[in-house]
């Protein structure tokens, strides 16, 4: 068993009852928990995510690798678990390279704090270099959630 498959199977359970339990401020700002149907098994996935939100819009930036955000790829309804209340939201994904470059590209600019989260450095001019958009763009997808 990898160290993701370890972290997946024991973590998440674990960071899931956290982040739904009253303690969920020890953990809380910037994790929540997703909650997607499987399109074909009709099963409900929860996982915890890293998000930014700005208003009623989260911003998930998530690997490509996992498969959570696949359920999502012609936009789906979703749940959340956002600081201790569950929400609802529509999702749409951003996965083509050159559209995710240039979704991390506006989301660095407004929260450059992220770029070496994501391997990205930013110019003397205070915006993200092209070339580590574009390496952080083969291995990420961005799912955008609006809140409803």
């Amino acid at each position: 068993m990898s160290v993701q498959d370890w972290f997946n199977r024991l973590g998440n359970p674990i960071f899931a009852a956290l982040l739904r339990s009253p303690l969920h401020g020890l953990m809380d700002s910037g994790t929540m928990l997703v909650s997607v149907t499987g399109r074909r098994s009709g099963r409900v996935y929860t996982a915890p995510v890293n998000y930014h939100q700005d208003g009623d819009r989260l911003t998930i930036i998530s690997l490509r690798e996992r498969t959570w955000w696949r359920n999502l790829r012609r936009g789906a309804e979703l749940g959340v678990h956002l600081r201790g209340t569950a929400r609802r939201g529509q999702a749409s994904v951003i996965e083509d390279e050159a559209s995710v470059a240039a979704a991390l590209g506006g989301y660095l600019s407004r929260v450059p704090a992220h770029a070496r989260f994501l391997g990205v450095r930013m110019g003397t001019d205070g915006e993200p270099e092209a070339e580590g958009l574009a390496r952080a763009a083969r291995s990420r997808v961005i799912v955008n959630v609006q809140l409803i």
